[in-house]
């Protein structure tokens, strides 16, 4: 009788390990495609959309603020699409993103239609591409000061065997 307790004890535990294992899994899923979309302006960088991907990030992970004045959280689980994978989320004070693993700007670029980029930001960069969203995805005027928000994709020697693929705003002057 106690055997046979300890044993329908024992199979209920691993039955709630088990569903919490699949439901972590699938949050973590949920959050990578978060991610993912967020880099790619889906939906475009607004203070609630960054607020939203910081909020995911932080469930998952702790951040390394060493960088580039900026977060990166390394993910439990991989991020992918298209052919690009990543384990870290990137967010600075204007941008969230991914770090796709490789030298990959010319292909990033290649498969999200950006254009090469005319700085190279202060040498911060050694390649850049970006494309700016179309009006309807800009901003309120007013709510964010004027700019305008840009998908980018940069590598450079700051994030060796990386490149950066974001949702920026920056600013106009």
């Amino acid at each position: 009788m106690h055997n046979a307790n300890f044993m329908r004890t024992a199979a209920f535990s691993l039955f709630v390990a088990f569903q919490t294992f699949q439901a972590e899994q699938v949050m973590a899923a949920s959050a990578n495609e978060k991610f993912f979309d967020a880099a790619l302006c889906k939906p475009p960088y607004s203070m609630t959309s960054a607020t939203e991907i910081y909020d995911a990030a932080e469930a998952l992970a702790k951040p390394d603020t060493s960088s580039l004045g900026a977060a990166i959280y390394k993910v439990p689980s991989q991020i992918g699409r298209d052919g690009f994978k990543s384990t870290e989320v990137f967010f600075a004070s204007n941008a969230v993103g991914i770090l796709v693993e490789g030298q990959r700007a010319d292909d990033l670029a290649k498969k999200y239609r950006l254009k090469p980029e005319t700085s190279d930001l202060l040498g911060t960069s050694t390649k850049g591409y970006s494309r700016e969203l179309p009006a309807d995805q800009q901003p309120e005027p007013g709510l964010a000061g004027p700019g305008k928000v840009r998908i980018v994709a940069r590598q450079g020697d700051a994030l060796p065997g990386k490149t950066l693929l974001a949702c920026e705003f920056t600013q106009d002057f």
